[in-house]
């Protein structure tokens, strides 16, 4: 366990020792847990540019609003085609299944979004990704592994449908929910591709993730027109505030990680509850 942790950590300790040192510095290699000569200018870059604020606002919305809508209504449907008595429940879950293996292509999905009038619209992160596969496959293999006796108690009450999957089947799944709702917060808050597809025109609704690419592709451009060796020549120049692709990388990835490293120690209590639950037998 000892040396799986060195393992996983290392990269980020790394990773953070990277965004802290001279980015011109770096280049030198040679840095592993703590940084060489430390800076915060590769901080200060990424974060001076106007867009990033009103960036990272539309990156949180769209997280906690994507997550919440799509665990919610990912639930429910998996609620509906764990019943045995839905008749539907076959035909409905091979047709969600075919969704995985089959898709229209990146073309007709952009005229779909085009036509249902989502372009430049904060929507578009959130509707097309309402229901996720996947994640609804998770919650209604965890919903039939529940007691069928307390259903069976909530219907002899006179609890309906709605009734029961509210007070019954949410609390009781709150392990699985919240497994789901960590998977989607993270595909939320690390995606960039559709914001470049549907919302590129669009500054007020760019999020976190593109913003950071833009920075990165600048980077890469402004260090096209310079060798390395005019890099090691500005090194010791006081007034020279240079990044490097390298150093923009790993501050990114530290921006990026973190907020949702921050999250999971508010998730891990149910994790623990999701393996305790599964440990315990009849």
């Amino acid at each position: 366990m000892l040396l799986l942790m060195v393992v996983t950590l290392y990269p980020f300790v790394n990773t953070l020792a990277v965004s802290l040192n001279n980015a011109t510095d770096s280049i030198r290699g040679g840095i592993y847990l703590w940084p060489r000569e430390f800076t915060l200018q590769n901080y200060s870059y990424v974060f001076n540019e106007a867009t990033i604020l009103g960036a990272t606002f539309i990156s949180i919305m769209r997280t906690v609003i994507g997550t919440i809508v799509t665990v919610f209504c990912s639930a429910m449907v998996a609620y509906t085609i764990s019943r045995p008595d839905f008749v539907l429940r076959k035909f409905i879950t091979i047709a969600f299944i075919l969704t995985m293996y089959f898709n229209g292509g990146l073309i007709p999905n952009f005229l779909l979004i085009r036509d249902l009038g989502m372009i430049n619209s904060f929507w578009v992160y959130i509707i097309p990704g309402i229901i996720g596969v996947f994640n609804l496959i998770i919650i209604r293999s965890f919903i039939e592994g529940l007691p069928e006796s307390i259903l069976e108690s909530a219907r002899i009450d006179g609890a309906g449908d709605f009734t029961t999957f509210a007070k019954i089947v949410l609390p009781l799944s709150l392990p699985v929910l919240a497994t789901v709702a960590l998977f989607t917060a993270v595909w939320q808050w690390n995606s960039w591709f559709d914001v470049f597809l549907y919302n590129s025109s669009e500054i007020k609704l760019s999020t976190l993730q593109y913003e950071l690419q833009k920075i990165l592709q600048n980077s890469n451009a402004s260090m096209s027109a310079k060798s390395a060796g005019d890099a090691f020549a500005n090194a010791d120049n006081a007034n020279a505030n240079m990044v490097t692709p390298f150093s923009i990388r790993a501050t990114m990835t530290i921006v990026a990680s973190v907020p949702i490293i921050l999250v999971y120690p508010f998730l891990q209590k149910y994790f623990v509850k999701g393996m305790t639950v599964g440990g315990v037998k009849g």
